[in-house]
């Protein structure tokens, strides 16, 4: 009896090796996956700064206007002038709308259109 005892343990020591075995390499996968996804932020972070750093630059105030002023004809741009904007009072705002209470005595009723 104590042999199939020691065998059956030996078995499961086998076993839970066996087991301890593959998940030690499944983590360092899923590590190495982790640490790859992390140098891709990285880099997608370092390329998103170059980005906005060249957005800055091509959109400074100077060098817009230096191109407006030498594509100007191209262009067709014309200068503001006051008649182009308007009033506050001209812009036209939605008007309120007030909710009418409930009749008394229809709390909780349904209508035939509220059944669908």
């Amino acid at each position: 009896m104590r042999t199939i005892l020691y065998v059956l343990l030996a078995a499961t020591v086998v076993g839970l090796g066996f087991w301890a075995y593959h998940e030690n390499y499944k983590t360092q996968d899923a590590m190495a996956e982790a640490e790859a996804i992390q140098r891709e932020i990285g880099d997608a972070r370092a390329r998103l700064a170059v980005l906005r750093a060249e957005w800055a630059y091509l959109n400074r105030p100077d060098r817009l206007r230096d191109l407006a002023e030498i594509n100007f004809d191209a262009l067709g741009l014309l200068p503001f002038q006051p008649e182009q904007f308007g009033r506050v009072d001209e812009i036209p705002y939605p008007q309120l709308q007030t909710i009418q209470p409930l009749a008394e005595g229809t709390e909780g009723e349904a209508t035939e259109g509220d059944r669908l």
